[in-house]
Formats: structure tokens, sequence, C-alpha cells
């Protein structure tokens, strides 16, 4: 389909958005929810060993381009995906791309695009976007989480586009070359939340509810007395809530997939478990709740008390995706 007959949709979150947007341009009937269901993309994950500003990555759900590449088969898509050494020879790809009536998706950081507002801008550089024209020296862009299309100029897109540091895009496009299916089969959306209970019940101690539990043993080790304390704890809220649509979001995301999937396979007690996650989804947001007002002094500063939230957390998630597998078995 040409790019002239391209529709932004607002999404809730941009890798989900950007595929759901995407794939409708190609004629794929999908909705955000189905997208992110598809490609098992909720997950947990605490990693101290990559960092962020010096503190250590939380995820909530699985990383950079997972949803992407989990849809090729569901669809059938065959992607190219493209890296440049230059930001010239990026620009000069991106250009001729446009100039075949594609539309592009790209990964860039959040820092530099210039029609963030200047309090939303931080060092993120697995910002999805997409795309679809250029105007004399602007692009014109649809990003999910924007209501409306954007243009950046050149000299920004470029520079967010070839940003350095954790995550470094190096200038990555893609774009489908071809799509098999508009609909995806009922057997890929049973195997797709098959793969999420297995993400949640990893057995190594990173992931999923065995990595909330480990992050809850750290918190629980933090000195209230600290400065730096209370970044800590800030920084796992960040993550939650700041960073794409953390950990409740996600959990409200894949409710929707749920109960979207409960009516495309049959199986009503999807629908009945989706209710469940959204509680879960409810306290992911009360936990985040509770750590804001000890950072902002309204209550004593008690990492004990985060840790033990958590670990309800890690409790609830680990029964619900436990049923939630035997539910499609």
């Amino acid at each position: 389909m040409s790019a002239d007959t391209f529709q932004h949709s607002h999404a809730a979150h941009c890798e989900s958005g950007v595929m759901t947007n995407l794939l409708r341009h190609h004629g794929a009937k999908v909705s955000e929810p189905l997208v992110f269901g598809l490609s098992s993309a909720l997950s947990f994950a605490y990693l101290p060993f990559i960092k962020l500003g010096g503190l250590p990555l939380v995820a909530y759900r699985m990383p950079p381009k997972a949803i992407i590449k989990a849809l090729q088969k569901p669809f059938g898509i065959k992607f190219r995906f493209e890296n440049f050494s230059t930001a010239e020879a990026g620009q000069r790809r991106l250009d001729a791309l446009l100039q075949e009536q594609r539309v592009v998706g790209l990964q860039t950081s959040v820092y530099w695009l210039p029609y963030f507002p200047e309090d939303m801008r931080f060092h993120f550089n697995a910002h999805n976007l997409l795309v679809y024209g250029k105007e004399q020296d602007e692009y014109l862009i649809s990003d999910p989480v924007a209501e409306d299309p954007v243009r950046c100029a050149t000299a920004d897109l470029n520079r967010a586009r070839f940003a350095k540091g954790v995550l470094a895009p190096r200038g990555l496009l893609y774009y489908p070359e071809s799509i098999a299916r508009t609909e995806p089969r009922p057997e890929t959306i049973v195997d797709a939340i098959k793969k999420t209970a297995r993400i949640m019940h990893a057995p190594i101690p990173l992931f999923g509810v065995r990595g909330m539990r480990m992050l809850a043993r750290r918190i629980e080790r933090l000195d209230p007395a600290a400065e730096n304390s209370g970044h800590f704890i800030g920084h796992v809220v960040r993550m939650q809530e700041e960073i794409g649509t953390g950990g409740g979001g996600f959990r409200f995301l894949y409710a929707a997939f749920l109960q979207e999937a409960a009516d495309i396979i049959g199986r009503r007690a999807l629908a009945e478990l989706a209710e469940q996650l959204l509680a879960i989804g409810d306290d992911w947001r009360a936990f985040a709740l509770a750590s804001a007002r000890m950072l902002r002094g309204r209550d004593p500063m008690e990492p004990p008390a985060i840790a033990a939230l958590l670990r309800k957390q890690a409790d609830a998630e680990e029964q619900f995706f436990r049923t939630l597998k035997h539910a499609v078995q």
C-alpha cells in the first residue's frame, strides 16, 4: 500500500503501537492488545549487570525488537532490518525507501526527539516510531505515543537515530518485504499464551516471578537513611510507570489481549482470567503509589514494606500464569 494512505493511530506502547499501525497499513486486522499478546511480550526482568544511569535495568516486557521479531511467524512476515555506520548513510537509505512509498520503522532515542516535551525526554535509546513521508527538511512521523502525526527536522531525527549509550540504535530501520497473512491462526494465539506462561515461570532467578523476588531482596536490604536508597526505589518506579507503559500498563494490555483471545479461540476461561490480571495491574499501580509516597516524604521510608508489596505481586503472578497455562492445555 502507498504511504499516502497511511493512517496514524495512538497506542499505549511504542513497539506494539508501531507494529499495530504497520500491520494495519498492510491490511492486517489487528488491535494493539492482540499484537502485544501474540508476541509474548509480557515479562519481568531484574538485570543488575545492565546499568541505566548507574542503576540496574528493571524491565516489565521483553527486550527491544522482541515484539517486531515475534510477529514474523504469526503473520508470515519477511522483515528487512538495516543498521548503518554513519548518519549520512542512514539518512540516504531512509530517503530512498520513502521515495519507494514505503512506511519505515525506526529505533530512536527519546531524548533527541524535539516534539517530546522537555520534561518527558530521557536517555532511552529503544523508542520505536514510523516514518511515512518527507516534506522539504522534515520527516512525517507516526509516533504511536502521540495523539496525532508529528514532524521532525532531518538533523534532529539523525541525532535520535544515532544516539550513543545502552541500546544504541545504530540507525536501525526496518520494514516488511512481504506479509503472508492478515489474521493470526488460533493455534498461534495458544502458543503465544503458553510461551508467556513459560517466561513468567523461568527457572533463572533474574526473570519472571523469580526476578521479582530477587529484586525484593535487594530492596529489603536498602538503608532507609541513605540517599541512594531513594534513588534506587525511584528508579524501579520510573521503569514501571514512565518508560513504556510499565508494570501495571502492560498487565492491562495483556488482559485486553486475553479478552480478545477468548472470543477468537473460544476459551471463555481466558476472559475470566483477564479480570484477575486487571486486579494484578491495579496492585502494580498501588506498589508504585506506596513507593512514591515514601519518596516524597509523605510516609516513612521503609524498604522492607516496599519489598513485601513486590513479593505479593510475585505470588499473585506465579499463581495467575500457572492457571493461565492450564487454561490453554
